[in-house]
């Protein structure tokens, strides 16, 4: 069992608190992307101040930004985005295709971050919406965001503008799509291969933690931290060392074990999922299970959250939770913890009904049942 080694227990795990960077971080520099040169020509041009040409070479075309604004699609209505995207691999046996774009599509990318860039304020939503639908159609999105001259530092700007509006909660729906829309773009940098440590680097996941640490109920709220949690949730999904020690600086552990207490359920799934890859990777379990307060605030949430799942249950909440035991059972001081205070719904057959096509997780829950079966009665 835990010593209790100076530590007071409680319900709050230690937070080790880093600072936010006095300056929003940007990233210059020039993308061409490889085998489209036209494309390449006007990045550079946006990279160093200059508007790019028009479709028959005029350049300046509408006297302000360059943009010739007959050329730029704008829909009738913005949609907002429907929750974190990137957290579902392809299913086994399938494989993700990039449609095929032009050298016109790319075009319009390019011309979308000059609006991001330096439109006025409703064209710049505009593009935060437009660019945001084209991350299924563009593999390096994600590049041309990142080395693009200022996108990022007006990514950062669109999520320090709704600060003032956190507390007290006076967040519209509209800010709230607005600000989502910079946030799907921010998870589309953090989920590339290329671009995922630099981001990380440049500490800008901590420009997300106010919005983790909101507590309201309103849907605005929610989804705002739903859609900050699938950044973090694209970050850790890859099972990078890097990542995992970059999060364990910060405060993250303790939001995502408020959001799973009391998020919904599409949140508690998400926040879930984070603390889960955390303990999965070695550092991550090491650091959970080295003091007293920090096992014993993973394991009452967990507690809490079987508990709720008995009144409600859930299957995909309920796997998370089981493969978070599993992996909390592989250190053997927090396995002789849970000897004792495992829930006892875990032990019975109360979720047989709820796992009973779920292969994968019935076999997780036997395997954390044989790991903590020597103290059995």
């Amino acid at each position: 069992m835990y010593a209790n080694q100076g530590y007071t227990p409680g319900n709050q795990m230690d937070q080790i608190q880093a600072p936010y960077p006095q300056q929003a971080p940007g990233a210059p520099g020039a993308y061409p992307p490889k085998n489209y040169p036209n494309s390449a020509i006007l990045l550079h041009n946006l990279n160093n101040g200059q508007p790019p040409n028009g479709p028959n070479g005029n350049t300046n075309v509408n006297g302000s930004n360059g943009l010739n604004k007959d050329q730029m699609p704008f829909p009738q209505a913005p949609q907002a985005p429907q929750g974190p995207q990137g957290l579902q691999a392809p299913q086994q046996g399938q494989q993700h295709q990039m449609p095929a774009r032009t050298t016109a599509d790319d075009d319009k990318v390019f011309a979308l971050i000059l609006e991001l860039t330096h439109g006025n304020n409703s064209a710049r939503e505009q593009a935060l919406l437009e660019l945001g639908k084209k991350r299924e159609q563009y593999e390096d999105l994600a590049l041309i965001l990142w080395h693009s001259f200022g996108v990022m530092t007006c990514l950062v700007q669109e999520i320090i503008s709704v600060y003032p509006l956190l507390s007290p909660p006076q967040l519209t729906s509209s800010a709230s799509n607005r600000v989502c829309n910079a946030l799907a773009l921010l998870q589309c940098v953090a989920s590339h291969n290329d671009t995922r440590l630099l981001f990380l680097h440049a500490h800008i996941p901590l420009f997300l933690y106010p919005f983790l640490n909101t507590t309201s109920k309103s849907r605005s709220f929610e989804y705002l931290r739903l859609t900050s949690l699938g950044v973090i949730g694209a970050l850790v999904k890859n099972d990078s060392s890097h990542v995992i020690n970059f999060l364990l600086s910060t405060e993250i552990i303790p939001l995502c074990l408020r959001i799973m207490e009391s998020g919904t359920e599409l949140s508690k799934t998400v926040a879930i999922f984070i603390v889960q890859k955390i303990l999965m990777d070695d550092m991550g379990l090491n650091y959970v299970c080295q003091t007293y307060e920090r096992f014993f605030a993973v394991s009452t949430v967990l507690a809490n959250m079987v508990n709720q799942l008995v009144e409600v249950p859930t299957s995909r909440l309920l796997k998370h939770v089981v493969r978070c035991y599993l992996r909390l059972s592989d250190n053997p001081r927090a396995q002789e913890a849970l000897r004792q205070i495992l829930p006892e719904p875990l032990r019975d057959a109360t979720f047989s009904q709820s796992l009973r096509d779920d292969v994968g997780t019935k076999r997780c829950l036997a395997q954390l049942l044989a790991n903590l079966s020597d103290n059995y009665e």
